[in-house]
């Protein structure tokens, strides 16, 4: 399905924040960014998971008449750092838990034969990984989560690579020090870690969670530390966080699992 509406040139873009790693821009009700050879899989996954009765995700709607890919808008309000205080509320944090199980549990019977993925698959692949999902990729409407967005880097994976992920930003499960987390103890952020795990179900465990996300922010430092190799300098400065807080939490592992 192509996005050539008669009025869609005349529309005004306007620049998002955030968009992964390939921008976005609104236009009307859709937003736009560059194809990639992905992006036909990302767009049947999209009408999968909406199909399933997931449909606080993006309406897949094609390419635009320069060639990009198009989805609908969603509407409301996308936290960015420094995240407001409400965002670190427990009923968020176990509404996040829910839907990235519902999420998954949509996304475990999608048809994989043929799929082109912007990131490599991982095994065990048993669902379909957001792989960024995180509070910034979050749409919230009177401080509810209504939607999910930035789908260009999902691929095959293990539940507990996308949990992880969710847990080091949202329980948080980082260094003291960092200034993207919220200030509490180590108890607190043990309750929380358990909280999350329980919400999500799937008898998660959160010792298992944890040794998931040291593995998640070593491979986020590589990763990053290849794209500020290849002049991207601005964001070179997350390879140290990541690693410290990998490290913060294996130190701690102990207490953080309760």
């Amino acid at each position: 399905m192509d996005d050539h509406s008669p009025n869609a040139a005349d529309e005004q873009e306007e620049a998002l924040p955030g968009g992964n790693m390939g921008g976005a821009t609104r236009v009307g009700a859709t937003v736009r960014r560059g194809h990639g050879a992905w992006s036909p899989t990302i767009q049947r996954l999209l009408r999968h998971l909406r199909e399933r009765g997931v449909t606080w995700v993006p309406q897949p709607l094609g390419t635009d008449e320069h060639g990009r890919d198009s989805v609908s808008f969603l509407p409301g309000i996308v936290p960015q750092y420094p995240l407001p205080d409400w965002i670190w509320s427990d009923g968020i944090l176990a509404d996040a838990g829910l839907h990235l199980a519902r999420l998954h549990q949509a996304s475990a019977g999608f048809d994989t034969v043929g799929g082109v993925w912007r990131f490599p698959a991982r095994q065990p692949a048993e669902v379909i990984c957001h792989n960024d999902f995180a509070p910034y990729n979050m749409v919230f409407t009177d401080r509810r989560l209504t939607g999910i967005i930035d789908w260009d880097t999902a691929s095959p994976g293990p539940r507990s690579w996308d949990l992880a992920y969710l847990a080091y930003r949202l329980v948080p499960l980082a260094h003291p020090d960092n200034g993207d987390a919220i200030d509490s103890d180590l108890a607190e952020r043990a309750r929380r870690l358990r909280m999350l795990c329980d919400a999500y179900g799937s008898a998660q465990d959160p010792a298992h969670v944890l040794q998931v996300a040291v593995d998640r922010l070593h491979d986020l430092a590589a990763f990053t530390e290849e794209r500020a190799d290849q002049g991207q300098e601005d964001i070179r400065r997350h390879v140290g966080l990541y690693r410290r807080d990998a490290l913060w939490i294996t130190a701690y592992a102990d207490q953080l699992q309760g």
